[in-house]
């Protein structure tokens, strides 16, 4: 691992992208275009936010040491969650502001999607290494809320469904467990 670039995780991070960009152009979305691009950027935003979650779990069970990649996926999950909620406001809200403002109070999905958006926006924010010596010990008390951004994340993904999808419930069985292994019981844990 220690041979791969960090930049290696940007150019991968950047595929999904690159998919979805071809996608669009060869007009294969499906019927409602708007919210396929919304969804998928939003997913992909998850999973790499269950990505950065999961560097530490694998350190701690199986010494697969990734933790010099976690800023890139931390900071890949918030770029995937500007562009959806880019797409959100540009392609579904027109750029109408007070529609927008009145749509995520009036509706807990929005709500909660904008909550854990805020909480990457911050962590994002506090992200360089300048920050981090200038914060100090509260650079990871801070950080630490990114236990509060991916459930925020996965509950809005459910909720903006009338159905859960059966996906968004594996993404959150993950992120239980991603969580569980954090709790002082499970951190000894180690798979030979």
């Amino acid at each position: 691992m220690r041979r791969i670039p960090v930049a290696a995780v940007w150019l991968a991070g950047a595929v999904p992208f690159a998919v979805l960009l071809w996608d669009t152009l060869q007009g294969q979305l499906g019927v409602d275009p708007i919210r396929d691009i919304e969804h998928r950027l939003g997913r992909t935003a998850v999973y790499l936010l269950l990505a950065t979650l999961a560097v530490t779990p694998l350190l701690r069970l199986f010494r697969v040491n990734l933790v010099r990649f976690r800023r890139a996926l931390g900071l890949l999950s918030f770029s995937y969650a500007v562009l959806h909620l880019l797409a959100w406001a540009v392609l579904d809200m027109g750029l109408l502001w007070g529609q927008a403002l009145r749509d995520i109070v009036k509706r807990p999905y929005l709500t909660i999607g904008m909550a854990a958006w805020l909480i990457l926006a911050i962590l994002a924010a506090t992200s360089s290494n300048r920050t981090i010596r200038a914060l100090g010990p509260r650079w990871k008390a801070l950080h630490r809320l990114v236990y509060l951004a991916a459930p925020l994340a996965i509950l809005h993904w459910l909720m903006a469904y009338k159905i859960w999808p059966s996906w968004a419930l594996w993404m959150g069985l993950a992120l239980a467990i991603l969580l569980a292994l954090r709790l002082p019981g499970l951190r000894k844990l180690r798979v030979r």
